[in-house]
């Protein structure tokens, strides 16, 4: 019940009018004279605030400003970027082998590899006799 209260005395203070007057400080003739609400005052600076924003998207984005933007580049640049990007990835890969093969011959020349012995003894076969013909 009070929330109700409450609520609809909200929308009494927000329907309530007032009068805005601009006067000449010398003459005290009224030049100007505006009936508002706090409703009209709120609907109408957010309209205004929704147009700016408007249309400042607007001029960003369907204008060549946006290329001052940070991160917004032209199509060649990205493009370019990929490129060098996949440059690098590879580069990166091979220097990781040319590591991983230093270090195994470092390994080899210093006696420090540790090898699976394998029997490498040949074998006595029986030979088979040829039958020539």
């Amino acid at each position: 019940m009070a929330k109700r209260i409450d609520a609809e005395s909200t929308l009494k203070r927000l329907r309530n009018r007032y009068r805005l007057v601009v006067m000449n400080d010398d003459t005290y003739e009224e030049v100007v004279t505006f009936k508002l609400s706090r409703l009209s005052v709120y609907v109408t600076l957010s309209t205004i605030f929704v147009l700016l924003v408007g249309l400042t998207v607007a001029l960003i984005t369907f204008t060549n400003l946006k290329y001052y933007l940070p991160g917004y580049g032209s199509q060649s640049q990205r493009k370019e970027l990929i490129f060098y990007k996949t440059k690098i990835d590879s580069l990166e890969r091979s220097m990781l082998y040319k590591d991983q093969y230093l270090d195994n011959l470092k390994k080899v020349l210093s006696g420090d590899v540790k090898t699976n012995v394998l029997d490498t003894n040949t074998l006595k076969m029986p030979e088979v006799e040829r039958s020539t013909q």
